[in-house]
């Protein structure tokens, strides 16, 4: 979508729906009251007539009038006037897109007044979310079932300073669709070996990428990762990417860690085939880890991070891993594999080994849609996070709420240590049914050596089909990218 910001006078296109912010309960003010005049009143008289309060999310639409160039109007419900921040101009300008994008007007001209530049910014940051659409495999998809919109306009009294706002936000964006690309792929497009070749085209935004094969990784002695990957044709990888924003490129990084199982059917414990095709999205992890580096990268973040992907495909074949094998990890622990579904675990035991054994990072943060016990704990909108650390913790939590990517704390009670205890290895790595998200955030505290660490179970919020959420199109949704960045810039910039 292409992305202008203009002057609040800038004159109207008849193909264009131009969209109003109005506040709840306070009646038509500021553009609206100016759009309101150009019709002779035309806009409180609709109002009037309809259950429109201005209610966040709420719209309105008026065929314009005489007056007013633009083909419709469209107001648009931004909630109370009070506690009116940028995390509300995002949705409110994303309904205004879902609103109109289908309703043939070429351009939303959303006419924004005296809003301070940054509000201006992430009304455009919204929109942008909200556009995002994967239809590359698309070839006989009718004209009239596409979106018309093309164009977004923001009509703002200093556009030049809202530009400048947005240039960052613009960034991130890239980097959200980057990863919820990599997250709707389909899985004989995405492989490991593709995945890893598509986080080396980063590399012209500055990153540092190095791609380790499974010969390497025997040579390292990644029993678990390359356990997972041995009934799949496709070659397992492992990518770590390095960003050195930091004034001293040598000193000591931060961490994320990202699971990236490109296509999960179980193993030999194979999962039921209903939503199997789903399970395309089971590297939603590393998509969000490789997502974090391409925004880090492209505002110049002034921090040195490391990324680690653990790119693999579990697949049932003649040579896959059995329930009761007994591998052995990169830390030298043995694991007893129970059931060949659990194997995002051992994909993070060797990749969060590997990362602390060479990078002696700050902390390390994996990512993984791990768990459907989480989403029974959840629901389908917050994720797990798990923690050895409260200052981490607290950190994580509070870039949450900035960002609206929801984190819900949850505990790591050690006497739920034997519940993965091995009868012949020094772990199992499933426990019983219940408890399951903590069982395998215990378990993967066994080779984080000690280090402040914190586990994201995302499986609630990688994807989601039906998503009700304007800035996020039933899919791929890129959660954690912007959480780990405001995380990230919040407490370890500057």
């Amino acid at each position: 979508m292409k992305i202008e910001f203009v002057g609040a006078d800038s004159a109207f296109s008849e193909t264009a729906a131009a969209a109003i912010l109005v506040h709840e309960k306070d009646g038509l003010q500021g553009e609206a009251a100016r759009f309101d005049g150009l019709t002779g009143g035309a806009l409180a008289r609709a109002v009037s007539v309809a259950r429109f309060t201005g209610g966040l999310g709420q719209t309105l639409e008026v065929l314009a009038p005489s007056g007013v160039g633009a083909g419709r109007v469209l107001l648009v419900g931004a909630g109370p006037v009070k506690g009116f921040d940028a995390t509300r101009i995002e949705t409110a300008a994303a309904h205004a897109y879902q609103a109109v994008k289908a309703g043939g007007a070429q351009t939303l001209e959303l006419h924004l007044g005296e809003i301070a530049p940054d509000l201006a910014a992430a009304a455009a940051f919204g929109v942008r979310l909200a556009s995002y659409r994967f239809d590359r495999y698309r070839t006989t998809e009718k004209p009239e079932k596409k979106p018309s919109l093309s164009a977004l306009k923001v009509s703002v009294n200093d556009p030049s300073a809202a530009a400048a706002a947005f240039e960052t936000l613009s960034g991130l964006a890239d980097a959200i669709v980057f990863a919820r690309d990599l997250v709707t792929e389909p899985a004989n497009i995405l492989y490991p070996e593709e995945f890893a070749r598509r986080v080396k085209e980063l590399a012209h935004l500055g990153l540092e990428i190095e791609i380790l094969g499974e010969k390497e990784m025997k040579a390292l002695g990644m029993g678990a990762l390359l356990g997972v990957g041995q009934g799949s044709v496709r070659e397992t990888q492992l990518a770590i990417i390095q960003w050195k924003g930091a004034p001293d490129p040598e000193a000591q990084p931060l961490a994320f860690v990202g699971k990236g199982v490109c296509f999960d059917t179980g193993g030999i414990s194979l999962k039921s085939p209903d939503g199997m095709e789903e399970m395309v999205t089971d590297m939603g992890g590393a998509a969000a880890v490789s997502g974090l580096m391409y925004a880090l990268a492209s505002r110049k973040a002034k921090v040195n991070v490391v990324g680690i992907l653990g790119l693999v495909e579990n697949m049932p074949d003649g040579n896959a891993q059995r329930p009761g094998d007994v591998v052995t990890t990169m830390s030298g622990q043995t694991v007893e594999v129970i059931n060949t579904d659990a194997e995002g675990r051992l994909v993070l035991a060797d990749a969060l080994w590997y990362c602390q054994q060479r990078f002696k990072p700050k902390f390390m943060i994996d990512l993984a849609t791990l768990t459907g016990a989480i989403i029974v704990a959840l629901g389908k909108d917050v994720a797990g996070l798990f923690s050895n650390d409260d200052d981490l913790s607290a950190k994580l939590l509070a870039a949450s709420g900035a960002t609206g990517e929801t984190l819900w704390r949850m505990p790591l009670p050690p006497q739920y240590e034997r519940l993965i205890d091995s009868a012949v290895a020094d772990m199992k790595n499933v426990g019983p049914r219940y408890g399951g998200s903590i069982s395998a955030a215990l378990f993967i505290q066994r080779f984080v050596n000690g280090l402040p660490w914190a586990h994201l179970d995302i499986a609630p919020t990688a994807f989601k089909p039906g998503s009700t959420i304007p800035t996020i199109p039933s899919g791929a949704t890129g959660f954690g990218v912007r959480l780990l960045d405001r995380f990230v810039a919040q407490n370890y910039e500057g």
